[in-house]
């Protein structure tokens, strides 16, 4: 009698436990749910960052692949190349351009064939001498003198030295103000450059103040909308 009893007890303890674990399973199962769901909507919202991120900056941009030994310059571009000096030709090599930055000479009524010799002059200077130069100067009659291959990096622009184009501009007064023919040959200069080595007039244009807020070009510092204008013909240009 007394195992009998012992046996229906066991009985009744194995139906408890298997009632608790059937309370317990939905539990489970809705822990599950739960995780499911808040992994789902943790996904959805990184995909609309990634979205939003793919609006903002767009697609990353290739790396450019432009020989830049291989650019030729058209007829009206003079290429009269200084020397290969410490000061004014470093001769290093350019890995990409990614800019053009506008200059302008602060000597008025100088040539662009006298800024270019002074650039070459610098070579024969002694130790710790001016170190100046650019890979184009624009005239005031509206003649462009090449320097510097565009392959080679020029003492102007700073720290941004290595990864742009420098353009000289001559004015004939303090103003800084430019003669048509200059302004002229700078747009057409400036226009050849960005579709050559593959630049946007509207990013990739810069005066020698966007670097380090030099006065310079004076003229378009000074006057913003003349150098917004400048952009823009350089646009319909290209």
């Amino acid at each position: 009698m007394r195992q009998e009893e012992t046996k229906q007890e066991q009985i009744k303890q194995e139906q408890i436990k298997q009632t608790r674990r059937g309370a317990r399973q939905p539990e489970g199962t809705a822990l599950m749910l739960q995780t499911a769901i808040w992994l789902g909507v943790l996904l959805i919202f990184i995909g609309i960052g990634i979205g939003i991120g793919w609006l903002l900056w767009g697609k990353p941009e290739k790396e450019k692949n432009i020989d830049l030994k291989t650019v030729k310059a058209p007829s009206w571009i003079e290429q009269d190349f200084i020397r290969k000096n410490i000061y004014s030709r470093p001769a290093v090599s350019l890995k990409q351009v990614d800019g053009i930055v506008i200059h302008y000479v602060a000597n008025p009524g100088s040539s662009a064939k006298q800024n270019r010799n002074y650039f070459d002059s610098l070579a024969d200077q002694s130790e710790n001498g001016t170190s100046a130069s650019a890979h184009f100067v624009v005239g005031l009659e509206g003649e462009v003198i090449q320097a510097i291959p565009v392959s080679e990096m020029a003492y102007a622009s700073n720290y941004r030295n290595s990864d742009t184009i420098a353009i000289e501009s001559c004015h004939p007064d303090e103003s800084g103000r430019y003669e048509k023919a200059t302004y002229d040959s700078m747009v057409k200069l400036t226009a050849w450059l960005c579709r050559e080595l593959e630049l946007n007039p509207k990013k990739d244009v810069i005066r020698h103040y966007d670097v380090n807020e030099k006065n310079c070009p004076k003229y378009f510092v000074e006057n913003e909308d003349a150098w917004k204008q400048f952009l823009k013909d350089v646009e319909d240009a290209v």
